[in-house]
């Protein structure tokens, strides 16, 4: 019978640590297995996944083209209809309910149910995708699904409209310009003569 104190590893599982700098005799000695000198013999020196000695590496060698459309991709909360079986009938199954039932997390573009597994009972379904068979298999068990409306974009004409209007929201902000100087104080300022020293003078 096997016990706690009686449990070993597979035999070839478990293999002998290699020790290295334990003297010349050791087979690893000296060197330790590291050769002479070098990158690769210094205490924290590594290459860099890739790095080819400084030479144009590979994968900037090899040409890059087409188009990817990997950035645009949407990830959508998956539910199947087995999923779904858990609720009563004549629910209504819509996002909050989901994640109440923690049967979708996280954030994602929406909902999408998918048709693996039966649906036991009818129940109405609000989701933004629904594949062909989920869709005839809730028709078949008396359900009814509800595609919600896709969120709008943004255009780039109201983009340039908000800039404006936040332009002039700043120019208003702007703190006014001071105040002109009286014609006497700028007068004295430049050197010209005043009324008094024209009376004097005649």
């Amino acid at each position: 019978m096997m016990r706690l104190h009686n449990l070993r590893p597979r035999p070839g599982s478990r293999h002998r640590v290699k020790r290295l700098g334990s003297g010349e005799s050791s087979g690893h000695g000296k060197t330790s297995g590291k050769g002479h000198k070098g990158q690769k013999a210094r205490s924290g020196g590594s290459i860099r996944l890739g790095f080819e000695g400084g030479q144009m590496p590979l994968i900037r060698r090899l040409p890059k083209r087409g188009f990817n459309n990997a950035a645009f991709h949407k990830q959508w909360a998956i539910v199947n209809l087995d999923d779904l079986n858990q609720f009563k009938a004549g629910t209504v199954v819509n996002e909050q309910l989901l994640r109440e039932a923690l049967l979708v997390r996280g954030n994602g573009a929406g909902i999408k149910i998918l048709g693996n597994g039966e649906l036991k009972h009818a129940l109405t379904i609000e989701a933004d995708k629904i594949s062909g068979s989920a869709r005839e298999k809730i028709d078949k068990a008396g359900g009814t699904i509800t595609l919600r409306a896709p969120r709008p974009r943004r255009e780039k004409g109201a983009e340039e409209e908000t800039d404006v209007t936040t332009s002039d929201k700043a120019s208003k902000r702007q703190p006014k310009a001071a105040k002109k100087t009286s014609s006497k104080k700028s007068a004295a300022k430049s050197g010209a003569p005043s009324k008094k020293a024209k009376a004097k003078k005649r």
